[in-house]
């Protein structure tokens, strides 16, 4: 007698994702796992008394999203510290960071930042407000939000922080002064890149800040149907955090988690490596940079931005031949190494000679040259599943390559919300390099293995899979189906979990998500869609069916 399931979901329009026409109305969940998908008639066999059933109405079934690249403690401290992402203006910012102010007023009159609580905001994007060429937030204006408390802000991309005159005397020692843009030889208030390191590297939560933290992120993402991220993380109690949180039951969803390079020798030496962990926690990648980002003009471009001075003639953000190959000297204006390339080489043959899988943050045309060849150069970059990150200018030749060696592109598909006419692509780099950006449609052309994520800008699979499927030009426009499954099969083969989740099908975990409405049905507000129930090993771990 075939036993009773935990589970069983029906009345459903369940697509496995594993083949574009697998579409079936039923599935069974035992012991976590799935053990029969159907028709709702031939399931109901396997209800006992203490199944419990999910009726879904009609709605849409899905395999729960794999994010592949998060940043979970940073959208934690989103939730609960000052959210700037919705912000419209400068004005508007200082006013969520004034409110921020008075929330964690510690009453701290001393002369000393000693022990004095951080003002904290998150997310803000100059380039979405009503005036973008306000610019980035500087230290005149955080000032007005405190003269005695450190003050930080950071952009959406964690590329740039701005700061107040405290924080910035507070950290001066730790922020090199290479990033730290000056006007008239006085600090701005805006940090990049190792200065802005600098500054996450002093706001990190301590361990129990994190658990508060932690819980916000990974409840805000089960809301949006992930069961899955692949969470980047760099000196932090984050992994401690996790790992208790799994052993109390109360990590709601699988984590993998990519250890910044610095931790390498540190992995080596406790023999954690790739791929090890258990069911809910597991080591992943070795993660590393080689350019910084196009919003703070530190991705590393073979061309001038073109919304500096120094633009050449031809190059500007209006000019069609925007993104051509220009003559003279390129070395000027064209961002920054995050990691030397002979540094990166140098890593990359090390973590792959230990055995790990190495992802590799690259944006700018030039940073992808360098990081692709260093990956090319290893034994066996598909086995390894070697990942480039972000890749927004790739270029033809470049996704060739990768599709020859197999290494995986990890793109975020809602970096097309800056790809509009006179968006921030538009003003950084050109119309026809705005164009060439984060072709989706192309990577797949090429046969590159594709893997979504949202770098928390936003943490929202829908919110990219709308960006994935009505993006500007044809090169960077996906199908429904594809953008799903670079979401969902994409990411779990990214992270060696495509014989676990990933799709729906009997022997894989019962990972999904419950949709209100069907994406295929309205491709055009995909974004609008809301996520109904998440469930993860056959638990739900959020419901709305009731709300």
């Amino acid at each position: 007698m075939t036993a009773a399931a935990d589970l069983l979901v029906t009345n459903a329009e369940i697509h496995s994702l594993a083949n574009p026409d697998d579409v079936c109305e039923a599935m069974a969940v035992r012991d976590g796992e799935i053990v029969r998908l159907g028709n709702t008639y031939e399931i109901e066999f396997l209800e006992g008394v203490e199944t419990d059933v999910i009726d879904c109405g009609g709605r849409v079934v899905l395999p729960g999203f794999v994010d592949a690249h998060t940043h979970l403690e940073q959208l934690g401290q989103h939730l609960v510290h000052a959210d700037l992402s919705s912000a419209d203006s400068a004005d508007d910012c200082l006013e969520l960071l004034a409110a921020e102010a008075e929330r964690t007023d510690d009453g701290d009159e001393g002369d000393s930042n000693d022990g004095r609580e951080w003002i904290l905001g998150f997310g803000y994007d100059e380039s979405e407000w009503d005036d973008p060429a306000a610019g980035r937030l500087t230290r005149e204006q955080l000032d007005a939000v405190s003269e005695d408390r450190p003050v930080a802000a950071l952009r959406v991309d964690l590329h740039t922080a701005s700061l107040n005159s405290v924080a910035i005397e507070y950290l001066a020692e730790e922020m090199p002064d290479d990033d730290l843009e000056c006007e008239a030889g006085q600090p701005t208030g805006v940090a990049v890149e190792d200065a802005a390191a600098a500054v996450r590297r002093e706001i990190t939560a301590d361990r129990a800040t994190m658990c508060e933290v932690l819980e916000a992120a990974t409840a805000h993402a089960v809301e949006r149907g992930v069961t899955c991220v692949h969470d980047k993380i760099r000196g932090s109690t984050a992994p401690q955090v996790y790992r208790e949180m799994a052993a109390d039951g109360a990590l709601p969803l699988r984590v993998r988690i990519d250890y910044w390079s610095d931790h390498l020798e540190s992995l080596v030496d406790v023999g954690l490596g790739t791929n090890d962990g258990d069911a809910l926690v597991e080591t992943g990648a070795i993660k590393s940079f080689s350019d910084g980002s196009i919003g703070s003009r530190t991705a590393k471009l073979r061309v001038p931005y073109a919304d500096l001075d120094v633009a050449p003639d031809g190059d500007g953000p209006d000019d069609d031949r925007a993104g051509e190959e220009t003559a003279g000297d390129r070395g000027y204006a064209t961002g920054q190494w995050m990691v030397d390339p002979t540094d990166l080489a140098a890593l990359v043959e090390h973590a792959d000679g230990a055995g790990y899988q190495l992802s590799v943050h690259a944006i700018g045309d030039e940073a992808v040259e360098e990081t692709l060849s260093a990956l090319e150069r290893t034994d066996d970059p598909a086995g390894a599943r070697h990942r480039i990150e972000h890749l927004e200018l790739a270029t033809d030749d470049h996704l060739e390559r990768m599709a020859e060696a197999g290494i995986v592109a990890s793109m975020q598909p809602n970096f097309h919300r800056w790809a509009d006419d006179g968006g921030l692509y538009d003003r950084r780099i050109g119309k026809r390099r705005r164009r060439r950006t984060n072709r989706l449609r192309r990577v797949l052309e090429a046969g590159v293995p594709l893997a979504f994520g949202s770098d928390c800008m936003p943490l929202d699979p829908l919110f990219g899979v709308h960006h994935a499927v009505n993006a500007p030009t044809e090169a960077q426009r996906l199908s429904v189906t594809e953008a799903l499954r670079a979401y969902t099969r994409g990411g779990a083969y990214a992270g060696f979990d495509e014989d676990r989740f990933g799709t729906l099908a009997v022997g894989n975990r019962g990972d999904f998500v419950v949709l209100e409405e069907s994406p295929w049905d309205r491709p055009e507000r995909i974004d609008e869609i809301e996520v109904v129930t998440t469930a993860v090993d056959g638990d739900v771990v959020f419901d709305e069916r009731d709300g």
